[in-house]
């Protein structure tokens, strides 16, 4: 599904990774492991498109993203550091413009249970910037129910999560991988999930 092609990443003239390549395939978890300032979150923006490349390429289903980009778009879920909530906007708010931008529909019963599910029962229709840190990171998890993209590119999705949302979260990871998606992931946690289909990509922090 996913080629990384010899990828290079030079930051303010220190080199985060060299000639970088590895594959993920369709129904596979990897997950991108190593220090602070190692390069993993410029290594997944440069994956979803969002920077370029100093040497190498990115193929999703062996076509340059950089030549169609606009397909790739369309089967890639990107979830950041940043939840991207709109902090002026309910947590209902937030799902439903979500929704609106990326073509997807969902009832509003279905958007409350979701919500109910992820810990945020009596808490759907009061203004993001009122929420936890954890509470709006759930706000943008709930995309995950709610997207067919086949590929996933998540960046510490567990940040600010306990151990009930860390739970849930894996479950659906599990379900989308069954179903033939593809993920790739950050995350300082250990998976408390045994995932078959699990591979790792170290990086190292280089001076």
């Amino acid at each position: 599904m996913l080629e990384i092609d010899s990828v290079t990443c030079i930051k303010q003239e220190r080199c985060l990774f060299e000639s970088l390549s590895f594959t993920v395939h369709s129904g596979q978890i990897m997950q991108i492991e190593g220090p602070n300032g190692a390069g993993k979150t410029s290594l997944l923006r440069i994956i979803a498109g969002f920077a370029r490349p100093d040497d190498g390429k990115v193929r999703y289903q062996q076509v340059d993203i950089q030549d169609d980009y606009d397909s790739f778009a369309s089967e890639l879920l990107f979830i950041g550091h940043k939840t991207g909530v709109n902090l002026q906007l309910t947590a209902y708010e937030n799902v439903q413009h979500w929704l609106q931008v990326h073509g997807g529909s969902a009832t509003r019963d279905e958007v409350y249970d979701l919500l109910a599910q992820l810990g945020l029962i009596g808490l759907e229709d009061v203004p993001a910037r009122t929420l936890s840190a954890g509470q709006q990171r759930r706000v943008a998890l709930v995309r995950l129910w709610l997207n067919h993209a086949k590929l996933w590119i998540l960046d510490e999705p567990f940040t600010a999560l306990d151990k009930k949302g860390v739970a849930m979260l894996q479950t659906q990871f599990q379900s989308h991988l069954a179903n033939g998606g593809a993920i790739l992931l950050t995350t300082h946690q250990d998976l408390t999930t045994h995932f078959a289909e699990l591979q790792t990509i170290a990086l190292e922090y280089r001076l």
